[in-house]
């Protein structure tokens, strides 16, 4: 509507200047003045011809005070307006009053619809845009006549491009302007007498008979912007129309805008289809929301079900590990203890011969004491003393290989933690009658580790070496390390070997080929040796008994030696 509207107020406003343009012109009001002079109306008729052709207006023509044309652009027609009166024309009245006329009418004269500026004239061209002197009166009226007739053309263009028909009334309700031609110059209401006698008397129809539009249901005035009706024509009949009105104020006419509802009929299935589309698609995307949000509820209590049953289960979990290191600590504890005890016997042998030694020469001092001789008393206590130290040193080995570790490492000298060991180990060594071999490397060899663990781990290989050649009638306990990277501690024995078809199974928990062992031993061997990032491995010597094979990562290996070597090729008994 505000498209339609904005072309027609535009194609008017181009002509509404043109009569206050016209009216400076100083050879109109010299005509008016001389009316007589026939020169003069002929310069003007020609100069009113050419500004009609050049604004492509439909006429102008030049009015006297007394309403009668003097000069026009159409002078020399068959329907030359010069002579006529028109003085009963509204704009007349209104230009002769000093004001800018605006009106539609049918021409009497030319019988064609026109849209009519007017403005009046002065004596002199000399007075500014505007209103007149108050020394000066209106002489005369300029008329432009504008052809409605193209406007109406293009506005049937945009509104049928638009799919809708357009009808412009006056303010008696009659169509003057319209993009059907059957409705053109009727009414939407009937005529009363008094406006019939009006329309009459201002010949604003000229000789047309108005008439009443045939709507169903009967128009009539109101408020209401929407209406529904029904037009008979005779190519439509029955023509269901919906109405949306406005007011052109410039004009002070009614612009119509009426939308066949039958394509809406038409097209309403498919509307109807589409909406119920929408709306089902509407439907199931509710539902997909909400069941995404059930969903997302669903799956943020399982996350947090989830999170709460690790964090039990990790509590449980790290409450195990440490019930589980504390059980291994026991086991290794009680492993330490099961060798001590197969070892018992020696270790008491070991004992008391310095405690057996200890009392004799205890015995023979006293009796020393007594005779006199404090030469041989000094030499006894001396002896007394070496014998002592040599039982604290064999009392203390076994004390701190006896007590639990507390899981501190440090680096340790791998000849040291060996030497340490078969402390442990010697009395038995020497109960059995073992020949003891050494080939420890010349280099200090060092590794980071748990002492006491590793000395364990030594103790233990070194019993089993021994308890394996109980019945070899060639006893051997050969031990050797490697300086090559990683570290290599080799103990090998003469004894009967182990089995081809149970060698894999020899570090398994509770496996054990004596009758007196746990089988624990070398599973908590090979789990100390894989903690400090090591291995242990196990094979049969090519003659006679079994090698076990220990390698450890090496810690701070020294460029040279620092201890001179400490190999011994020797027996030891």
């Amino acid at each position: 509507m505000k498209e339609l509207q904005s072309f027609i107020d535009g194609a008017l406003s181009r002509y509404e200047s043109i009569p206050h343009v016209l009216s400076t012109n100083p050879l109109l009001s010299e005509a008016l003045a001389h009316q007589d002079d026939n020169q003069a109306l002929t310069d003007v008729n020609a100069y009113l011809e050419e500004v009609q052709n050049i604004t492509e207006a439909l006429d102008i023509y030049l009015i006297n005070r007394s309403g009668v044309a003097v000069a026009a652009s159409n002078w020399q027609t068959s329907y030359s307006f010069v002579g006529k009166d028109f003085g009963f024309r509204p704009y007349f009245s209104d230009a002769i009053a000093g004001n800018l006329g605006r009106y539609f009418a049918v021409g009497v004269t030319s019988n064609k619809r026109g849209f009519y500026f007017s403005y009046p004239i002065y004596p002199s061209a000399k007075l500014g845009a505007g209103a007149a002197a108050p020394d000066k009166q209106v002489i005369g009226v300029i008329v432009v006549k504008v052809d409605i007739s193209d406007i109406e053309t293009q506005s049937t263009r945009i509104a049928r491009g638009s799919g809708y028909e357009f009808a412009i009334s006056d303010l008696d309700n009659i169509i003057f302007l319209s993009s059907q031609r059957e409705w053109r110059l009727q009414s939407f209401l009937p005529l009363d007498q008094q406006t019939q006698i009006n329309i009459n008397n201002s010949k604003r129809y000229a000789n047309r008979v108005i008439t009443e539009l045939k709507i169903d249901p009967s128009y009539h005035q109101s408020g209401v912007k929407y209406r529904l009706f029904s037009i008979n024509q005779a190519d439509h009949p029955d023509a269901r129309y919906l109405e949306i009105k406005s007011i052109m104020n410039k004009a002070s006419w009614r612009l119509h805008l009426l939308s066949p509802v039958k394509p809406v009929y038409q097209r309403l299935p498919a509307i109807l289809l589409l909406y119920a589309a929408l709306y089902v698609a509407a439907a199931l995307a509710l539902l997909f929301s909400l069941e995404r949000r059930k969903n997302i509820n669903q799956m943020q209590q399982a996350k947090q079900q989830l999170e709460q049953r690790v964090k039990r289960r990790t509590q449980a979990l790290e409450t195990s590990n440490a019930k589980l290191k504390d059980t291994q600590d026991e086991l290794i504890q009680a492993a330490k203890l099961t060798v001590i005890g197969s070892l018992s016997a020696s270790i008491n042998h070991e004992i008391n011969q310095p405690l057996a030694a200890i009392r004799s020469y205890a015995q023979n001092t006293k009796t020393m004491v007594e005779r006199g001789r404090l030469d041989m008393v000094s030499t006894n206590v001396d002896t007394i003393i070496t014998l002592t130290d040599r039982l604290a040193a064999i009392v203390a080995q076994f004390k701190s290989f006896t007590r639990k570790s507390h899981g501190q490492d440090s680096a340790i000298d791998l000849h040291q933690c060996i030497k340490d060991s078969l402390t442990i180990v010697q009395p038995e060594i020497d109960k059995q009658g073992v020949a003891l071999q050494l080939s420890l490397s010349h280099d200090k060899l060092e590794i980071w580790g748990d002492s006491i663990r590793l000395q364990q781990v030594l103790v233990n290989l070194m019993s089993n070496a021994i308890s394996a050649m109980n019945h070899s009638p060639s006893k051997r306990l050969h031990i050797a390390t490697q300086s090559d990277q990683p570290l290599r501690v080799i103990i090998s024995d003469s004894g009967t070997g182990i089995q081809e078809n149970k060698i894999e199974r020899i570090f398994d928990p509770y496996y054990t080929r004596s009758s007196h062992g746990l089988g624990l031993g070398l599973s908590i061997s090979q789990r100390i040796i894989e903690a400090m990032n090591g291995k242990i491995s196990v094979q049969n010597a090519p003659t006679h008994g079994a090698i076990f094979t220990i390698t450890l990562p090496a810690y701070d290996m020294p460029a040279t030696a620092a201890n001179p070597p400490v190999a011994d090729n020797g027996d030891s008994q």
